[in-house]
C-alpha cells in the first residue's frame, strides 16, 4: 500500500513538474493602459510604413497565451509579422473587481476596437497607421487541435 502511495504521489510530481516547464510566457502587461499602448503602436506603425495588430486577450486566456508562443516559434509567422506589423498584446480584463477605473478603460477599450471581444478572445484587431480598425479576426478559424494552424494564421496574415 505504502510503495502504491509512494509511487503515485512521484507521479503526480513529475507531472506538476514538467507542467511548470512548460508553462506558456505571459505576454500581456497588465500594469499599462492599453489605449495608450494602442497609441504607441500605431505611432511606431505610421513612422515604419507598417499595420498594427492588437492580440487582445490577456494572461488569464490559455489560447492567447497559446497563440504568442505560437508566433514566436514559428519561424515564417514571426517574420511575416516583423515585416509587416506591429504587433502588440492588449491586455483585456473587464472584471469589476479591478475597480471602477480599469471597468472603465475595459469598456473604453471595446469602444475603440469595434466591440472586438463579441468574437471571444484571442481577437486581432488591425489597425492602419491612422488607428483605425480595418480588420477583426476571430481566433477560432485559425485554431487547429490544442493549437494554430500555420497556413490559416498565414493566410489572416
Amino acid at each position: 500500500m505504502k510503495r502504491t502511495f509512494l509511487s503515485l504521489l512521484a507521479a503526480i510530481c513529475m507531472t506538476m513538474t514538467l507542467n511548470a516547464q512548460t508553462a506558456l510566457k505571459k505576454v500581456y502587461d497588465e500594469s499599462i493602459n492599453p489605449l495608450d499602448q494602442i497609441d504607441q503602436a500605431v505611432v511606431k506603425a505610421k513612422s515604419e510604413g507598417k499595420y498594427v495588430i492588437c492580440q487582445v486577450g490577456g494572461n488569464w486566456c490559455p489560447w492567447c497565451l497559446r497563440f504568442a508562443d505560437f508566433i514566436t516559434n514559428d519561424s515564417t509567422i514571426s517574420k511575416v509579422i516583423g515585416e509587416n506589423f506591429v504587433y502588440i498584446h492588449v491586455n483585456y480584463n473587464p472584471r469589476k473587481s479591478e475597480g471602477v477605473e480599469k471597468a472603465e478603460q475595459a469598456k473604453a477599450l471595446m469602444q475603440r476596437l469595434n466591440n472586438a471581444g463579441r468574437f471571444g478572445f484571442p481577437v486581432f484587431v488591425v489597425l492602419n497607421h491612422e488607428g483605425q480598425v480595418i480588420h477583426l479576426q476571430d481566433s477560432s478559424f485559425l485554431e487547429e487541435g490544442k493549437g494554430y494552424k500555420p497556413g490559416k494564421s498565414a493566410t489572416f496574415l
